[in-house]
């Protein structure tokens, strides 16, 4: 059993990064239960760490209920009801997980979002995850946070003790005005709710604008996590199939005249998995079609800055076409600032902003009013263009080598976009199975099926080209894809 690279500059010691992988390949049904270990020199030689490294390791893995020692035959893989036991005495109330019940079957849990996510969550060093969708946390402007948490730490604390209002911190709408005014969308603050994150806008727009029944529309491919979360709803998730300049009008019409949607979300600027941006073209046929059946529009522009500008590249924004009547305006911070702060926004007409803030109020009163502090602090000050040219500076200079190379271990770039970070490649072979021998690895793949809402196998996956910088992504590749 070979785990994958441990890194000694990742920040987590050897011994973690033994027991957390081991854990999550038995978490994963990779080793099952009864399986036998390697025995501790034949581990320690196969990783390059010392004995004592292996031994700590085994030993937290049996503390926690993933090993049991066996006296002169060796560590063992617990066996899935031991296991489920130990676990269960371990919680408040002995229940298990939601998902725990699915290690009672065999086979391996299945890959869907869930999955995902849950592994985008594992502390794996990023350069492992060419899945994941945030950039590297070296990438970051780690130091204008600080500075800015410790310039809302000095100010009158009878300020930050309190809920905030439900509308968000009145200084970063009043901010955040002016940023949409450079993309030339006139919003004022009272048109603007704050958010924790785009997750929680889609979610709010979502509760307030359907009802059970209804259907939304998505881009097909899209982004995979709001699928479920509208399914939770009582929504009918319709797929509307993307190009390379914006989505198949033809389908697009047909499906509205057949579905009669309430929402359609779209990525206008930067499409996540594929980075490609909507042409002025198709931005006012999607319009149009909004207005011949009723329908409203979501633009959810969360790599709004990764963006050069449409001086560089073009770029069409809906909402700076419609001015937020039709049009309804998400965006945020989490890939480009802290994801850790959860500050995204919404912006439309002051009516549907008042109902908006309403919604947000009955569900979770007001998001952080200290993070928005933050948030404001860094925009305010004007460092975050500076760290924004950096960052897209570093994504134009591995792009296009890392595409290239992509090539010659065997996937197929069918459309390069020139900004943002992820491709959307064509491997050849389900990618749901590669995924899960990366999984193996150590490594995470996000494969083409997790983002249609059909979750149909897929010979597509999305890449970060950030997060492909690491020798062993690119060995793993060359194996499985048979290309040298």
């Amino acid at each position: 059993m070979v785990l994958g690279l441990l890194s000694r500059e990742s920040g987590e010691t050897l011994i973690d990064q033994i027991v957390r992988s081991v854990a999550a390949r038995i978490d994963d049904r990779l080793l099952r239960g009864g399986a036998r270990m390697p025995s501790i020199r034949a581990f320690a030689a196969a990783h390059g760490v010392s004995a004592f490294t292996v031994v700590a390791g085994y030993d937290k893995l049996v503390a926690s209920g993933y090993l049991e020692s066996r006296r002169g035959a060796g560590f063992f893989v617990r066996e899935p009801a031991a296991m489920e036991l130990n676990l269960a005495q371990r919680r408040p109330g002995g229940r298990r997980r939601t998902g725990e019940a699915e290690r009672e079957h065999p086979g391996v849990k299945p890959i869907d979002v869930v999955w995902l996510v849950r592994n985008m969550f594992r502390q794996m060093p990023h350069g492992q995850m060419p899945g994941t969708g945030v950039l590297p946390p070296d990438w970051m402007d780690g130091v204008a946070i600080g500075n800015a948490l410790r310039a809302v730490s000095r100010q009158n604390a009878n300020l930050l003790i309190g809920y905030g209002v439900p509308q968000g911190f009145l200084p970063l709408r009043q901010q955040l005005q002016l940023k949409l005014a450079e993309l030339e969308i006139a919003a004022a603050p009272e048109q603007i709710v704050t958010t924790a994150g785009v997750t929680q806008a889609l979610d709010l727009v979502a509760r307030e604008f359907t009802r059970p029944g209804d259907t939304i529309f998505v881009d097909d491919p899209a982004w995979f996590l709001m699928f479920g979360s509208f399914a939770a709803l009582g929504a009918k998730v319709v797929g509307i199939p993307r190009l390379a300049d914006g989505p198949d009008i033809a389908q697009l019409a047909e499906l509205a005249a057949l579905h009669k949607p309430k929402l359609y979300i779209i990525n206008s600027v930067l499409h996540n998995p594929s980075s490609t941006s909507l042409s002025a073209a198709k931005a006012f046929q999607v319009l149009r079609l909004a207005e011949e059946h009723d329908f409203i529009i979501v633009e959810d522009d969360i790599y709004c800055d990764l963006h050069p500008g449409v001086a560089v590249q073009p770029a069409t924004r809906l909402a700076a076409l419609d001015q937020l009547q039709r049009v309804i305006y998400l965006g945020g911070f989490s890939k480009t600032m802290a994801a850790n702060l959860r500050v995204g926004f919404i912006a439309t007409s002051p009516e549907r902003a008042e109902r908006l803030a309403d919604r947000k109020m009955l569900t979770m009163l007001t998001t952080s009013d200290i993070g928005e502090r933050v948030v404001y602090k860094v925009l305010s000050e004007g460092s975050f263009r500076k760290h924004i040219d950096r960052v897209r500076a570093r994504l134009d200079g591995i792009r296009a080598k890392t595409i290239r190379q992509m090539e010659r271990v065997g996937l197929k770039v069918d459309v390069v976009a020139p900004a943002g970070m992820f491709v959307w490649a064509d491997a050849g072979c389900d990618t749901n199975v590669l995924t899960e021998k990366a999984m193996a690895h150590n490594m995470l793949l996000a494969p083409g099926s997790l983002f249609s809402p059909k979750q149909l196998p897929s010979t597509r996956m999305r890449l970060n080209v950030a997060a492909m910088q690491e020798p062993a992504v690119w060995r793993f590749l060359e194996r499985e894809l048979g290309r040298s």
